[in-house]
């Protein structure tokens, strides 16, 4: 890469390559920026040569980023989302607001913060939009340095462990997270199940078949973790990727699953359904709100946060009054 002047460099090119990369779309990229395709690809031809890489290739209807764009990309998002919070931190007024929120939750929790998150909206920003995006990972770092969700909520045990141990290494921030609310989980069953209404031993669990909700698919989940250091295991028959999933499936069959206990109220099944404790003890869920730390101080994206924080209380989850932390990524 060249040696650039910054005394003359033209930062619209920071904000054209930023547009093309969340989109990989140069028609998509110009809608988006009120700009003309043409003028976006002579902006794309000046940054390619003060950088001296092709920066983006044609693939298919769109174009695919170099190794050099992929590096550069984060740095320059960053930098711009910090730009647009120091220069406008109080430019989001959600009485009047038009914007588009993309969260990525899994089912059980939107189940329980949606109905007032939505109150929430109605109420105080109602032309603000809100689109929830499936939660398929318990690591959603890519989905929010993308830009592909503005905020990801979930049980990230190990991304949190690893933010927090870079932490300490005294590594430059790229992410926060904020503590939404504690739970734990329980054994479910359907309700005429012969383990139905009595303890299980550790013996009694591990003989009967289990369902699993995996966003991975993979058929190891934490409770499988807990049994292998006691060096005991479990028939995992099958794998689901939803908790309402979960819960239809072992309503109508003889398989075990475990679900988070506060999602349980919101399934419209609980008369169907029959829980039991877990015979052995597996690690608190913590729940977390996770973003990139370039959205910390935009208005809109703070707003979001206090909203979903809201939204936790009043449907009386736990754990609400968590401070905020920035962490390492």
């Amino acid at each position: 890469m060249v040696s650039l002047n910054f005394r003359t460099l033209d930062l619209n090119l920071l904000r054209v390559f930023d547009e093309v990369m969340a989109e990989r779309n140069l028609t998509r990229a110009a809608h988006n920026l009120s700009m003309t395709q043409p003028a976006v690809s002579n902006a794309l031809r000046r940054l390619r040569e003060l950088v001296n890489d092709e920066l983006v290739r044609r693939s298919g209807f769109g174009v695919e980023p170099t190794p050099v764009a992929l590096a550069l990309w984060p740095s320059v998002r960053e930098a711009l989302g910090l730009l647009r919070g120091a220069l406008a931190p109080g430019a989001f007024d959600p009485a009047t607001a038009t914007s588009t929120f993309q969260v990525a939750m899994a089912d059980a929790t939107s189940a329980k913060l949606i109905p007032s998150l939505i109150d929430i909206l109605e109420r105080e920003a109602p032309g603000v939009n809100l689109r929830v995006l499936p939660l398929t990972t318990r690591d959603p770092r890519q989905l929010l340095e993308k830009g592909d969700a503005d905020l990801a909520i979930g049980h990230f045990p190990a991304v949190i462990a690893e933010l927090g141990a870079r932490q300490q290494q005294d590594e430059l921030p790229r992410f926060a997270f904020e503590r939404l609310y504690d739970g734990d989980y329980v054994v479910v069953m359907r309700r005429g199940h012969p383990l139905a209404g009595r303890p299980l031993s550790l013996d009694t669990y591990c003989e009967a078949r289990h369902l699993l909700v995996s966003f991975s698919g993979r058929p190891f989940g934490f409770v499988d973790e807990a049994l292998a250091a006691r060096s005991r295991q479990r028939r995992v028959v099958i794998t689901v990727n939803q908790f309402f999933t979960a819960g239809r499936v072992v309503a109508t069959t003889d398989l075990l699953t475990v679900l988070p206990r506060h999602f349980l109220s919101a399934t419209g099944m609980e008369d169907e359904l029959a829980i039991s404790e877990l015979p052995l003890a597996v690690p608190e869920v913590h729940v977390d709100t996770l973003w990139h730390r370039q959205r910390q101080h935009d208005a809109a994206h703070q707003w979001l946060r206090e909203a979903v924080s809201r939204s936790a209380a009043r449907s009386g989850l736990q754990g609400t009054d968590a401070s905020t932390t920035t962490i390492a990524p």
